[in-house]
């Protein structure tokens, strides 16, 4: 074979979050009442246009996820002997911004070098100058042609984005107008007869009504939809010949590491919640459930917990296992995956300092669901703990561990950047926006300032973050019971 598939152990656990998430939407697709909140999520047009840069973010990090080792070439027909590279089908995609590497800094969209250097004129004088790039602008003749290339580009990439983008929206708009039949929510189609005919078969003018009203409805998501397609045609047209985002020290483009940054901010966002939620579940509801010498044990063990300065416990618990990975070297057969062993570790870490807001607040939930008629009728009737536990008390407090789970995914996100900005996060091989922090801090104080590599990580953190929350705020809305009843009974 060309390449060797490799799966890391975070791919594994993506791999498994995914499998898990596509189970649980099938689930709840086949239960209206768990379908309900959901619905009300789809309905906010903030929530539907900030799952779609979420969504965005989720396809850069799931190409990221896919790794492989290329061949090397054979030698007197010898066995296959793979790369000590390990890349990923977003490197393959992007193969220009990972190779074509600058010696140093330079600007975004700059076409030279962001100091001067000594270099050679056509007569052999040796002057005080910058110097071009390799590639950033390589093929204009001068570099007065900048602006113009720049502009020209740009705006050809954002129409043919901006052309695509409407295409697809178009053509999904007509798709799902065919299961429509003129109510809100449409669900089934219009019978004349025998036959089932779908909205835009109806006839001319009450086809483009029902499509209007469509298109009316989801208004606010076909927009930003077309706009994040002519950014991304503008950003990909420009990047072809141009360092979008400049370049850092070593001369990598910075556009690459910020997108590069985003699979790491993702894992330690959701990769952590395979070991909060688990102890947060099966501790609070014990806890709450139970009481007793059980409810006085747990609630002593997360209380000395939180009242740990959680940075220190993170570093203790990273550097012991940072002096274990550096003792054990044949452990690992690439670089990649050693750095992928400490970001696993990270992830087990922040889980186990991270759950103990959750578990209190299941342990009070908890408490107030035991006290209820129904709970009481169970015990009366001789149903068992676990069945009790099973079907009714998980159940009704699902809804507190969705929306926590949502609203910890930023938390988790920013304290990946502090905790590699203080030097106990990721390895400093991999790429986060913590280590492009890092790395920025020098970078500040140089004349001139070298400031876009810390914009690009703020800028990518932000929108990233910013659309999680907003996210995170309606669901919380969607799922509020006392809300949601107070909505039903205006």
């Amino acid at each position: 074979m060309s390449f060797m598939p490799v799966i890391l152990w975070s791919d594994a656990l993506v791999f498994l979050l995914l499998a898990a998430g596509i189970s649980g939407a099938w689930y709840v697709r086949r239960r209206e009442h768990l379908l309900l909140p959901w619905r009300r999520v789809a309905q906010s047009a903030t929530a539907m246009v900030s799952l779609a840069v979420l969504s965005l973010f989720f396809a850069v990090g799931l190409l990221d996820t896919l790794h492989y080792r290329v061949a090397l070439p054979e030698k007197n027909g010898s066995a296959s002997v793979y790369s000590p590279e390990v890349l990923s089908v977003f490197d393959k995609l992007v193969t220009p911004l990972r190779t074509q590497t600058e010696k140093t800094y330079s600007a975004p969209l700059a076409v030279t070098l962001h100091a001067k250097e000594s270099i050679s004129d056509a007569q052999g004088r040796v002057l005080r100058d910058y110097p071009r790039l390799r590639y950033g602008g390589a093929h204009l003749a001068d570099v007065s042609q900048r602006d113009g290339d720049v502009l020209w580009r740009g705006f050809k990439g954002a129409m043919g984005g901006l052309v695509v983008g409407v295409l697809i929206a178009g053509i999904t708009s007509l798709l799902r107008m065919q299961n429509l039949d003129g109510n809100n929510p449409p669900q089934s189609p219009l019978v004349r007869g025998n036959a089932r005919t779908p909205p835009l078969t109806r006839g001319g003018w009450e086809g483009l009504a029902h499509l209007k009203k469509y298109i009316d409805s989801n208004y606010a998501l076909i927009i930003a939809f077309i706009i994040i397609a002519a950014l991304i045609g503008a950003t990909a047209s420009l990047a072809s010949v141009y360092h979008v985002l400049g370049t850092d020290k070593v001369g990598q483009d910075v556009l690459y590491l910020s997108l590069k940054s985003i699979r790491t901010g993702l894992i330690i966002g959701t990769v952590t919640t395979l070991v909060t939620l688990p102890l947060a579940l099966l501790l609070g509801i014990a806890a709450g459930y139970l009481r007793g010498w059980v409810d006085d044990v747990i609630q002593y063990v997360y209380t000395v917990l939180s009242s740990i300065p959680s940075v220190l416990l993170i570093a203790a618990a990273v550097l012991m296992m940072q002096v274990t990975i550096d003792t054990h070297p044949e452990w690992f057969d690439t670089a990649a995956s050693r750095a992928d062993l400490r970001l696993v570790f990270l992830c087990l870490i922040l889980g186990m300092t991270s759950w103990t807001g959750l578990c209190r607040l299941l342990r009070g939930e908890t408490l107030k669901l035991r006290e209820q008629e129904y709970i009481l009728a169970a015990q009366a009737f001789g149903v068992s703990t676990l069945g009790i536990l099973a079907r009714h008390i998980v159940p009704n407090v699902m809804h507190i561990i969705l929306i926590a789970l949502v609203m910890d995914f930023s938390a988790l996100v920013l304290a990946e950047a502090v905790l590699s900005y203080v030097g106990v996060g990721v390895d400093p091989s991999m790429i986060s926006f913590g280590t492009m922090i890092n790395a920025a801090r020098l970078e500040m104080g140089r004349e001139p300032m070298v400031w876009w590599a810390l914009a690009a990580a703020f800028g990518f953190m932000l929108a990233l973050v910013l659309a999680a929350n907003l996210f995170a705020d309606a669901v919380r809305d969607a799922f509020d019971p006392r809300l949601n009843r107070s909505e039903g009974t205006a």
